[in-house]
């Protein structure tokens, strides 16, 4: 499995804001962002295609750096995010709401959203260590979609390792949505029903990125 492995604080820097990729260390004065907070690049503190100033862009680049942004807030690489593009695409209803509601699936996403990571990249590394189970089985695919009725919850031989021990108190100290349904002492979670769009994070631009792949 492909996947990013260069300083994600650039990725942050190229779209302009703050993803949050780092979890806990963006809301810190740690975080790279707050010194650098110019596109990367020789031209990144006078250019318009990163961070800074975007005046006169055009219509083809708004599209671009709206489906770069949703990849990179997910983690997701361009051909499974044209997948699920094609995906929702198919589907009976509003194709960018299907395409979040289908990100927002993923279990790695869920157990972010559960509060049991930091962030959607330290919850794909637990997922992929096998620290997770779906309906009482073994998960280690970061990019399974989950169901309504789905329950998530540590694996039971996980649980006496010292970062599991003290999980439900810090869990509790994180919001959940409420299309999660959590228990921190069971450590689980459960799908009750595909969020609403509110419930997503609102800087996302679906519009775009279906005009994107519209063209």
């Amino acid at each position: 499995m492909s996947k990013h492995i260069g300083p994600v604080c650039k990725l942050c820097r190229r779209e302009g804001e703050k993803l949050y990729l780092k979890g806990e260390r963006c809301f810190t004065p740690k975080c790279a962002f707050e010194k650098r907070s110019f596109a990367p690049g020789q031209h990144g503190r006078t250019g318009s295609r990163g961070g800074g100033s975007r005046t006169g862009e055009s219509d083809y680049l708004r599209q671009l750096r709206a489906k770069q942004r949703a990849r990179r807030v997910y983690g997701v690489l361009e051909r499974q995010f044209r997948r699920y593009y094609e995906v929702a695409n198919q589907k009976f209803g509003i194709t960018g709401l299907i395409l979040l509601q289908t990100l927002e699936s993923r279990l790695d996403n869920v157990v972010y959203r559960l509060g049991y990571a930091s962030s959607r990249a330290q919850a794909r590394l637990m997922v992929t260590h096998g620290h997770f189970t779906v309906n009482n089985r073994r998960a280690d695919v970061p990019s399974m979609l989950l169901n309504d009725g789905d329950v998530v919850a540590v694996r039971e031989g996980s649980r006496t390792l010292e970062y599991f021990k003290g999980l439900g108190d810090l869990a509790d100290a994180r919001t959940s949505p409420s299309w999660l349904e959590r228990n921190t002492k069971e450590l689980s979670g459960k799908i009750q029903r595909l969020p609403e769009r509110t419930e997503i994070d609102g800087s996302l631009n679906e519009q775009l990125i279906v005009e994107y792949y519209s063209r």
